[in-house]
């Protein structure tokens, strides 16, 4: 990325993990989720394919994310998934102590490898006119939702482990580690273009367990995936392009933003807490470029108001390499014409 203000520089990437339950924003997927399950719309690629293309379709984006879950991998392991209405996802027998072993590692990537035709058929589909991403929950976050079985607002059972089981704890993280690098490779192989490591819980860490059983995984993760990226010579694979760029986001990790600057993740994605100037601050000589950080319910504010709300927020990253974006996934309750506004704002700031 360049430091002009381009569409190099400021690339517009709206995040779509949660469109699949705004019923506004997608009623063509509400259609979809009439006849078909949740996962089954993951684990059918031309399902999986059809929802990955409709908000590109309705919306000028600048990127396509392949339609997928992250908890995927819990399946693959073994573990029982199911996405419930109004609920969320539920693991109905979460890991334990006592039936951590029953977690099968092995043939885990076969088991996933719907997600690699999906995104195979998705690249096929777009015909060049977007770049795809692939993506992955962090191994923090997997196990978080693995020993709470489903979302918590304190993750205290899976903070127990790291507390009062931190060598077991380190065993499970380092087991989701080689899974998910393998996972990334495999969704490089298939075609994506981009890769994303969603730390959706690592708001609810301090800076000494983040460093502890986070960053080190994160790490291997980037590496580990580059190395398999190298090895395999996948610039030669039909569809790719010559390599796949890596993002994270951590969710309220501001304490460590540094500490993930050096990981080696070429986009750091920020949340709407974060001050620009902050960011600019704690990464000031660092390589990485930022993704973010407009306040989702920022879009229901009046247009006037939200496009004062996005020019302050280019204005203030535009001398960094920055993606524009919200600082987390949609509501269920934003209406189409908000995140239309949102989006035409940005070309009229942008083309100016």
């Amino acid at each position: 990325m360049g430091h002009e203000t381009s569409r190099t520089l400021f690339t517009r990437l709206v995040s779509i993990q949660n469109w699949q339950n705004n019923k506004q924003l997608l009623l063509e997927f509400m259609e979809f989720r009439k006849e078909h399950s949740f996962f089954e719309i993951c684990q059918k690629p031309e399902l999986a394919c059809e929802v990955t293309l409709m908000p590109i379709r309705r919306y000028d984006l600048d990127a396509a994310i392949i339609f997928s879950d992250i908890l995927v991998i819990p399946q693959a392991l073994g573990m029982i998934v199911e996405m419930k209405a109004g609920v969320g996802p539920v693991l109905p027998n979460p890991l334990t102590l006592e039936n951590l072993h029953e977690l099968n590692k092995d043939g885990a990537i076969d088991r996933l490898k719907y997600v690699g035709k999906a995104i195979t058929l998705t690249r096929h589909k777009l015909e060049g006119k977007v770049p795809l991403f692939g993506f992955s929950g962090a191994p923090w976050t997997l196990m978080g939702y693995m020993i709470e079985g489903g979302g918590s607002k304190t993750l205290s059972k899976a903070k127990k482990w790291l507390y009062a089981h931190p060598e077991i704890s380190h065993k499970l993280l380092q087991l989701l580690t080689d899974v998910i690098i393998d996972y990334l490779v495999m969704q490089v192989e298939a075609g994506a273009q981009i890769l994303q490591i969603f730390d959706s819980n690592a708001d609810l860490l301090n800076k000494d367990l983040y460093s502890k059983f986070c960053l080190p995984y994160l790490k291997e993760i980037r590496q580990g995936v580059c190395q398999k990226i190298q090895e395999k010579q996948l610039e030669q694979v039909p569809m790719m392009i010559k390599e796949s760029f890596q993002v994270l986001f951590a969710k309220g990790a501001h304490y460590c933003l540094p500490e993930q600057a050096d990981l080696g993740y070429e986009v750091l994605g920020i949340d709407w807490t974060m001050e620009p100037h902050v960011v600019k601050d704690l990464l000031k000589g660092k390589n990485v470029a930022v993704q973010g950080n407009l306040d989702p319910c920022a879009l229901y504010a009046p247009k006037e108001e939200l496009n004062k709300l996005v020019q302050n927020m280019i204005n203030e990253f535009k001398s960094e390499k920055y993606i524009v974006n919200l600082g987390h996934g949609i509501y269920p309750d934003v209406s189409p014409d908000s995140l239309q506004n949102f989006i035409e704002i940005w070309d009229h700031i942008i083309t100016k």
